[in-house]
């Protein structure tokens, strides 16, 4: 059967083989491991990919009684700016469900708690090299806590209309994927509600 979406086949790519060979970790890092694999292709060819392994991350896109979407404001040393960005981490751990880190982010970060906390998307931000799996949730029913900011953590708690944060988007003023993921995917759930 044919796929309408598919404009141009280069193969049967559900049916591909294709071998690692070896994987090699060059350098281990505090939450990333640069790995080196060799790739046997398809047609024989020996392939050398370099990558970025992670054990994972959660995000957390929280919405005030009021509709507002709160997100953070905080110092990223990979760009060296300010970046707005849903709060968001790293899994403390391979079996940490994602709910729960998302849960700690939260009170972390924004400083709230939630007993109302849905999946909403996951992405992978960077495939062409790194495996890092994000899945973001929704949180409603914000109560306040004290935030509990690691020491290397500057951040701002901010409150945004959701057609503000959309258009800061297109006009590229937010261009961290987690946060785009976040606010695209909740603008579309909001403007087709039956999914």
């Amino acid at each position: 059967m044919e796929d309408k979406h598919v404009l141009l086949a280069q193969d049967d790519l559900e049916n591909m083989k294709i071998t690692r060979l070896k994987r090699t970790e060059i350098a281990k890092g505090t939450i990333i491991t640069y790995c080196h694999d060799t790739i046997k292709a398809p047609n024989g060819h020996i392939c050398d990919y370099d990558f970025i392994r992670h054990q994972g991350a959660a995000a957390v896109l929280p919405i005030m009684d009021d509709g507002r979407l709160l997100l953070v404001r905080q110092y990223r040393n990979a760009i060296d700016r300010f970046a707005l960005e849903v709060p968001a981490g790293g899994l403390d751990g391979p079996d940490e469900p994602t709910i729960d880190a998302a849960k700690r982010e939260l009170a972390e970060e924004a400083g709230y708690e939630s007993d109302d906390i849905s999946f909403l998307v996951s992405i992978y931000p960077t495939v062409a090299y790194g495996n890092e799996k994000i899945d973001i949730y929704l949180a409603k029913g914000l109560k306040k806590v004290k935030r509990d900011l690691d020491p290397d953590e500057y951040i701002n708690v901010e409150a945004w209309d959701l057609d503000e944060l959309a258009k800061l988007i297109f006009e590229g003023k937010i261009q961290d994927a987690k946060t785009v993921s976040a606010v695209m995917a909740y603008y579309y759930k909001l403007k087709n509600s039956n999914i």
